[in-house]
């Protein structure tokens, strides 16, 4: 190192400075190459959902201590008193309790506001078995999660959307295991999404926790898929370990296929497989059995074939054009309110659509859960998902763009076998800039990569035009395969009758879809239709703007804005609003408004 003499401060801090990036650049890939254990559902499984003890630690006491340093006793230690003398501020088994999955702030009327940090704490026993690995799977934690099992760190996750997984294998204890979680929502600049949201920021372990077991070497991954041409089924397998010669076998009984193959040396196999399969519509979504085997182990998933693609102006499903009759919905659950936490809430929204006439959903503004995306598929919904790439978030910071591109990759990665899935949506509402452009164009880079099979949009707005004439001529429209386009005739410009005489021009030959239109309605308010707030004006701004729409000739679906009013905090209108965005059809508490079946007319 006597070199080193020779060199200025100015060299010193150059050399330190690449010497920091390349570490944090070692560690990213790391990171990203963190594989998502694939249908965990057909595995062996122990939950671990149900009544978790918290503390609620504003001040993160049980993390740093006074001169603001990482503690190492903190609460993730779960220390009890074992003498009397013993100074211990903090009890988890006489604190609070919290239900997983479940928000916090509609579980306790005090944390309702509450952005910050809480423990969650879970006990429980667990029988070892030989040749096993065992995973604790998050189906998601919002916003960051600190996870410890007995007292040491076993990982650490950012986004409260998309699932993670631990491998805690050696950890295991066979009685009096306790898992520990710090989970904090603070909202953050450089976070995606950012500060500024109209949605709410549930906090907690909103989805549903498991303990995975699988053998040593066991199937980590794959992909199972219908050809591009329709007359084959094809796809890979990868395996947790990188052995060549591996055996897998696919097989599809209903359709008398079994598929067998071996892995190269990154324990990856391929297939291809000549097929005729019923496919996936929302007339019929038909779901096959295929079932996975290899080793040890055997696991079985529902999935569906079908192709989709875009000519000009239409979208292609099964080579057929077909119009995308949809609506937006929230991850907001019925009559209670707060997330989504089961199966069944997510059958009450989707049939609610259904009854709109729909054929297809938008999830927004982020991943939903796993359940939403299967109960969507089984009942013929088409899908278009998202992640929460909203705003004014900080375009030009590299943090900030591998977190997106980390959360497209997991919603990408936990959702390539639903056949019902059939646009991933990078961003919405963007403002226009160069970094804009940039960090979305890499993102769309990003998703072809990793899936090819499907379409890729944005909601986007309008920037050109007049109030009588809209022009799609965003830069996105020349990367995404169909434009989404956010448009508030009626609500946030012009009076509701106007729109009927507004007219688009689209700059790109490519289907739009008019991802977001609407207006807000208290239910059971009435009045004259040019009077805000009441049913009748929202009836007014959907009856108007449908009659725009039937002149778009470019016109290849609709996700109106929204299916049913959900919690946000910009929302002050007191009598009115209550903390509530209205422009559902429906009331958090299942109430039709006279614009659902506006719009249902409109779908029959």
């Amino acid at each position: 190192m006597n070199h080193l003499r020779f060199l200025t401060p100015q060299d010193m801090r150059i050399l330190i400075t690449l010497a920091l990036c390349q570490l944090f650049f070692v560690g990213l890939a790391q990171d990203q190459q963190v594989k998502l254990l694939q249908n965990i559902k057909s595995r062996n499984v122990q939950t671990l959902d149900g009544l978790w003890q918290v503390i609620v630690d504003p001040l993160e006491n049980g993390y740093y201590n006074h001169r603001y340093q990482p503690k190492d006793n903190g609460y993730f230690q779960n220390r009890k008193m074992e003498s009397p003398s013993d100074l211990i501020e903090y009890d988890f088994d006489s604190d609070l309790e919290l239900m997983v999955p479940g928000d916090w702030n509609t579980q306790d009327e005090k944390l309702y506001y509450y952005e910050g940090t809480v423990w969650y704490k879970r006990s429980f026993d667990f029988k070892k078995q030989k040749d096993m690995s065992t995973f604790v799977y998050f189906e998601a934690v919002n916003y960051e999660a600190k996870v410890y099992l007995n007292g040491t760190l076993v990982g650490e996750h950012t986004g409260g959307f998309t699932p993670f997984q631990f491998d805690i294998t050696d950890l295991l204890q066979a009685e009096d295991n306790f898992l520990v979680v710090k989970v904090d929502n603070k909202r953050k600049r450089e976070a995606v999404p950012t500060v500024n949201t109209d949605w709410w920021n549930y906090g907690g372990i909103t989805r549903s926790v498991h303990l995975v077991n699988v053998p040593k070497t066991h199937i980590e991954d794959y992909s199972v898929r219908l050809s591009s041409d329709r007359k084959h089924i094809e796809g890979w397998v990868s395996l947790s370990v990188k052995r060549s010669g591996e055996k897998i076998t696919i097989s599809v009984p209903e359709l008398k296929l079994n598929e067998v193959t071996v892995t190269d040396e990154q324990g990856r196999a391929q297939f291809k497989v000549s097929a005729k399969p019923k496919l996936w519509a929302p007339s019929d979504p038909k779901l096959y059995d295929v079932i996975l085997s290899a080793g040890d182990e055997t696991i079985k998933d529902e999935i569906g074939f079908r192709t989709i693609e875009t000519r000009g102006t239409e979208i292609l499903l099964n080579g057929e054009g077909v119009f995308l009759k949809g609506i937006s919905i929230h991850e907001e659950a019925p009559f209670k309110t707060g997330r989504v936490t089961s199966a069944e809430e997510c059958r009450i929204l989707l049939n609610w659509a259904k009854d709109l006439g729909c054929n297809f959903v938008r999830l927004a503004h982020y991943p939903h859960s796993e359940d939403m995306v299967r109960e969507a598929e089984k009942m013929g919904l088409m899908v278009w998902s998202e992640i929460p790439v909203y705003w004014t978030i900080l375009y030009e910071n590299p943090e900030t763009y591998q977190n997106a591109e980390k959360q497209l990759t997991t919603m990408i990665q936990r959702d390539k076998n639903r056949a019902g899935v059939v646009l991933w949506s990078i961003a919405n509402e963007t403002p226009l800039s160069d970094a804009r452009n940039s960090f979305l164009g890499r993102l769309a880079t990003k998703a072809r990569s990793l899936d090819d099979s499907r379409l890729l949009t944005a909601a986007l707005d309008t920037h050109s035009g007049s109030f009588g004439e809209r022009v799609i001529d965003e830069p996105m429209g020349e990367v995404v395969d169909v434009i989404g386009i956010n448009n508030y005739c009626g609500w946030y410009y012009q009076d509701p009758e106007k729109c009927v005489d507004v007219t688009w021009r689209n700059t790109y030959d490519k289907p739009m879809i008019m991802s977001e239109f609407g207006g807000g309605a208290l239910q059971g308010y009435h009045g004259n239709s040019n009077e805000r707030w009441t049913e009748e004006y929202q009836e007014a701004v959907y009856k108007y703007n449908i009659e725009m729409l039937k002149k778009i000739d470019f016109l290849a679906g609709t996700s109106p804005w929204i299916l049913m009013d959900f919690r946000s905090p910009r929302r002050h209108l007191k009598k009115i609003q209550k903390d509530f965005n209205r422009k559902g059809l429906i009331s958090e508490q299942g109430q039709r408004k006279k614009a659902f079946y506006t719009l249902q007319e409109y779908y029959k």
